[in-house]
């Protein structure tokens, strides 16, 4: 497992996306609640209208156990998780309504879409900038 800084790269702050082997850390704009939502499709997505999205990336995870999870931070208390079949995927993260969070908390919202694919560089579709 990376430390902290090998994970959480200057490239993967601006991305709001860090990769570990088997693990993709997500950046939040608050660090209160979160609210979202997890789509699995059967392919890769059509790009939708980026106008009410703030920031738009995508990665890869490659999944040997068969099983997707996301863990809450800092504690790691599983919030979802879904039994898979195992193998690369390439996951697409939308986070909406960045603006809104004052200190802690917000009305930031996340979409992930997750589908089978081969690797790919990580893809930045559209930055947030304050």
């Amino acid at each position: 497992m990376l430390t902290d800084g090998e994970f959480w790269t200057d490239e993967a702050l601006k991305n709001r996306l860090a990769k570990d082997n088997g693990v993709l850390g997500i950046g939040t704009e608050c660090y209160g609640p979160i609210k979202g939502e997890i789509e699995f499709l059967k392919e890769a997505p059509t790009m939708v209208d980026l106008s009410k999205i703030d920031h738009v990336v995508e990665g890869d995870l490659n999944i040997n156990s068969g099983i997707i999870q996301i863990q809450d931070c800092p504690s790691g208390h599983v919030e979802f998780e879904k039994q898979i079949t195992p193998g690369n995927y390439r996951i697409r993260v939308y986070s909406s309504n960045l603006a809104s969070v004052d200190g802690d908390e917000g009305n930031d919202y996340y979409r992930i879409e997750v589908w089978s694919d081969n690797p790919q560089d990580s893809k930045l579709l559209k930055e947030y900038k304050k």
